[in-house]
């Protein structure tokens, strides 16, 4: 390589050029995925299920399950750093080029279809003041939605540097209303009430319910903790990819429990409950009157515009790294000068576009992808903590760079148990409608075989296509029959 190529990134076969991203570059990936509106609706979907002492032990759990998963990540980025995109390359690496396949394909399509909820919540949000546009289903609400989609891809299209760029703004300005209500919460907090909100009210029933129905909540406010190692075949330093993850996940951590818990001393626990979403508006509203809502609410949209851009960096840049392994047909792995994987990004929009005209026919439709998003994107996750076990029990066989140690087996079993519980307590449904999506996407792990003249399929994914199919054919039978409630 020339000096030349060198300075510009170039890579040795000629490709594009690979944007370096810094530290607070990628740590900004993982906070700006993981704050989106969830945060926002955070007071109400605790004060339906649980008061204080509940909620700070669903937090200490969530806490210590998620912070294993993210040293997870960090381990592998060190151990495997040649692997990229580390979600999908994790699974592969430990189980195969199949259920690589169904990691990438199933993270992909869990950010489209979460991608399509945050417009949905913006025009709900902005519908407060304009009818015309309702709950963020109607067509005028579908109509400009579809505008930002496309502005955001033709802003993404620009390149990855000018992106990611914005996204270190969008962060921080995001940050800024959350930060905000969480000082005004605890100046008009009222200790009485927090006493009160303590035990939990009547209808929330025992300690270890009240815990168990916030799990899930849990959850999908902390996907995106894996943004910076999605994104590591840019990372500009490779240690940089775990260190980002770990500073993300412990300052979006911190934040989200302080949303939780001083709400609780703002108003009792069932009228936090009745609150319109975002209910962290409605709290605000409370203790300092209408501006309050409307300054959340000004941020609510801020912090979903930030995600989007995230989440959607993200979906293509999975979809690019399977292309470019040949798990993925193509023309996915073609991208711009500017490092962008175009065609990728355009499928990805492509996605969205009609999960959000979908939308506007059912609104039951639309409450089932915010849970389906968590359980699509739990089963790569279960993947990559699975892949650590792996590495820890047996490294000379997984070429390893360094040694493992017994605190990493730990980690990884942590992550995975806790992982593995998680879809579980997501029901069998969503696994079952996993099942739907992914059995019909193996038609693009075919065309990808064909480009390839290969087998199609190895016997080991013969059986594992058998099940996928057999689990869409259950899952379908199931929907018909309504067995599962949607």
């Amino acid at each position: 390589m020339s000096p030349a190529d060198q300075h510009a990134g170039t890579a040795p076969d000629g490709s594009p050029p690979t944007a370096k991203l810094t530290l607070p570059t990628l740590t900004a990936m993982v906070v700006g995925s993981m704050v989106g509106a969830g945060v926002f609706s955070l007071p109400r979907r605790f004060a339906q299920e649980t008061g204080v002492a509940g909620a700070l032990i669903a937090w200490a759990v969530a806490g210590v399950g998620m912070l294993m998963l993210a040293f997870v990540f960090q381990n592998l980025a060190v151990r495997r750093p040649d692997l990229d995109a580390g979600v999908y390359a994790y699974a592969k690496a430990g189980f195969g080029e199949y259920l690589g396949f169904f990691s990438a394909f199933g993270y992909w399509a869990s950010a489209c279809v979460g991608n399509v909820t945050y417009w949905v919540l913006i025009m709900s949000t902005v519908g407060a003041i304009a009818p015309a546009l309702g709950d963020g289903d109607t067509a005028l609400a579908i109509v400009l939605s579809s505008v930002g989609l496309w502005a955001f891809f033709f802003l993404i299209r620009r390149g990855v540097k000018e992106a990611t760029a914005i996204n270190r703004i969008v962060t921080v300005a995001k940050l800024v209303p959350i930060i905000v209500f969480i000082i005004l919460a605890l100046v008009f907090f009222k200790p009485s009430v927090f006493a009160d909100n303590f035990a939990g009210a009547d209808y929330a029933g025992s300690l270890f319910n009240q815990v168990r129905g916030t799990m899930l909540a849990t959850v999908f406010v902390f996907l995106g903790v894996e943004g910076a190692s999605v994104y590591s075949r840019h990372a500009k330093r490779r240690e940089d990819v775990g260190r980002a993850t770990v500073l993300g996940f412990l300052s979006v951590f911190a934040i989200f429990a302080s949303v939780t818990i001083v709400s609780y001393g703002i108003l009792p626990m069932s009228e936090i409950a009745e609150l319109r979403q975002p209910s962290m508006a409605g709290v605000l509203e409370a203790a300092v009157g209408t501006w309050g809502k409307v300054f959340v609410s000004v941020g609510l949209i801020v912090s979903v515009l930030g995600a989007y851009l995230a989440w959607t960096l993200m979906a293509a840049e999975v979809l690019f790294v399977a292309a470019k392994d040949e798990d993925m047909p193509r023309f996915l792995g073609r991208s711009s000068g500017d490092d962008v994987p175009v065609p990728a990004l355009l499928l990805s929009t492509a996605l969205s576009q009609i999960v959000l005209v979908v939308t506007a026919f059912s609104d039951d439709a639309f409450n089932f992808a915010l849970d389906l998003t968590s359980a699509l994107s739990l089963i790569p996750f279960l993947l990559a903590a699975a892949f650590a076990v792996k590495i820890a029990l047996r490294p000379e066989k997984e070429r390893v760079t360094g040694r493992t140690t017994r605190p990493e087996l730990v980690v990884a079993v942590v992550a995975t148990v806790y992982t593995a519980f998680l879809l579980y307590a997501a029901g069998l449904k969503f696994v079952l409608v996993s099942f739907i999506i992914y059995a019909p996407a193996t038609f693009l792990f075919v065309k990808a075989r064909r480009e390839q003249n290969r087998r199609l399929f190895s016997p080991r994914e013969a059986v594992i296509c058998a099940v996928s199919v057999a689990g869409a054919v259950v899952g379908v039978v199931a929907l018909a029959a309504d067995w599962i409630e949607l």
